[in-house]
Formats: C-alpha cells, structure tokens, sequence
C-alpha cells in the first residue's frame, strides 16, 4: 500500500490533519469527507486501544484519509501494536534523545531497518501480500515514524533526533513545551517564538518535513508560512465545542 502523506511530504507538500480523541469512526471519516489530508487518532489523550482504533483506521482507509497514531509511550509493544491492526504511521509523544528516536524507528521497521516483530495481520492484509518480504520490503518503506519535541530536554539535540534514519517529521508540541520552559499556555511567549524557530530550524537542517499543533485557521496560515507543512489543527471536542458555542452565541446573543 501506498502511504500517500508520505509522498505528500517527502516531495515538500503541506498537509493538513486534525486530532481525533474521541473513540468514534463517524468522526474519522466526517473529516476525510471534508478533505483532511490525515487525522491523528489519539490514544495518548484519548480512551483508543488497539481494538477500538482499528475501526477508525478503516474509517480513514475508506475514505482516502491517512490514519496516523498518536501512541501512549514509546515502549516497543505499543508500537507494535497499533502498527499491526494497520495504522499508516505514529506519531510518538516525548522523544527527548537520540537514542530514543532510533529505538523508536527500530521498534516501528523491521529487518535490516529493525526488529518489529512479524506477524501477517490487519496491517499485511491478513497476509493477502505477494510475500513476507515483499510485505516488509512496503512496511519498511511506506510506514510514517514522526517524533515529537515538546520539551526542553528534546529541544538541545533535536539535531540529533531529527537526523537520525527512519525518523520522517519532527512535530512541534507548542502547549507541553511551554510547559516544559514553565510558562504553560504561553505560546507566543518569547522564548517560546524562539525554541519553536529552533526546533523548525533543527528540522530543516536535517531535511525533515516539520509538524505542529494549531488552533486557529489564522494561526495554520501562519504557521505554513513560516515553514511547517505537517499542520495538526486543533482537536475533534474542540471543534464541536466551537461550534457549539457560535450556534448557541448567535441565537442566544
């Protein structure tokens, strides 16, 4: 299978997706139709597991959308899993060094690239695949691993991170790292403008489309403009909530 946000980023295309923390395949494919390049579904912040991803992978899949993974940790059976019930990449929380990185590549690839471990299921297509090493050869391949900086720690040698083989986008977490600088919610904060620069900066310098989190149309402009092109706008509660209030706001004045 042919992973086409990678190909989107990889020839210097902006993506768009949003978060999906809420346990419903409805919403996935709602936000393909409405032409979402991707959607991050969230088991860090939301209630998925394995089992209950896999319905909203197939949402995605259904309607052309890449169904990206936000995982809980970076332990290499959470990766595992949410890789085989067919996840096209994960995005991993709290990659703070290098060595990190490559674990987490390791953990997401399989021989010579790592050693994840091998099992023809969803992800293979039950094992309808030409071969076992074909299939590997096309996981190795098209499987999107996206790292996140979203603490000081991470930030100092985001080069090395960014540099290391197998990592594909280095994506920005504004709010946990202005946390992290110990001004939380503060990010437009000075120092805040500047460790994001250096963290756009750090991907450049490695080649790597950069990510971030936004919450505005105005603030994803932005953004782009700046230089980010994996652009994660706001989250699925939010955005009901939003609208919520505007309809409730305008009949109620």
């Amino acid at each position: 299978m042919i992973n086409q946000l990678k190909r989107k980023l990889a020839g210097g295309g902006v993506a768009l997706g949003t978060f999906i923390t809420l346990n419903c395949p409805d919403l996935v494919e709602i936000a393909a139709l409405a032409g979402f390049d991707y959607c991050i579904i969230d088991t860090e912040h939301g209630p998925g597991n394995p089992e209950s991803i896999q319905h909203m992978i197939r949402a995605a899949e259904l309607r052309g959308m890449a169904p990206i993974v936000r995982v809980t940790d970076t332990a290499a059976t959470t990766i595992l899993r949410t890789l085989d019930v067919g996840a096209a990449g994960i995005q991993v929380p709290q990659v703070n060094s290098p060595e990190t990185a490559e674990n987490v590549v390791r953990s997401a690839k399989y021989f010579p690239k790592g050693d994840r471990g091998a099992c023809l299921t969803r992800s293979s297509r039950y094992g309808f695949v030409p071969g076992v090493a074909e299939y590997f050869d096309e996981a190795n391949r098209e499987t999107l691993v996206i790292v996140h900086c979203e603490n000081r720690q991470g930030l100092e040698c985001l080069d090395g991170i960014a540099a290391v083989d197998g990592v594909d986008v280095v994506f920005v977490g504004p709010y946990d790292l202005s946390q992290s600088f110990g001004i939380p919610g503060q990010i437009y904060h000075p120092v805040m403008v500047d460790a994001v620069a250096r963290a756009l900066a750090a991907a450049k310098r490695a080649g790597k489309p950069a990510g971030i989190f936004v919450g505005s149309v105005e603030e994803a402009k932005a953004r782009i403009e700046q230089g980010f092109s994996y652009i994660a706008y706001s989250t699925d509660s939010l955005v009901y909530a939003e609208v919520c209030r505007n309809i409730i706001g305008g009949i109620k004045g």
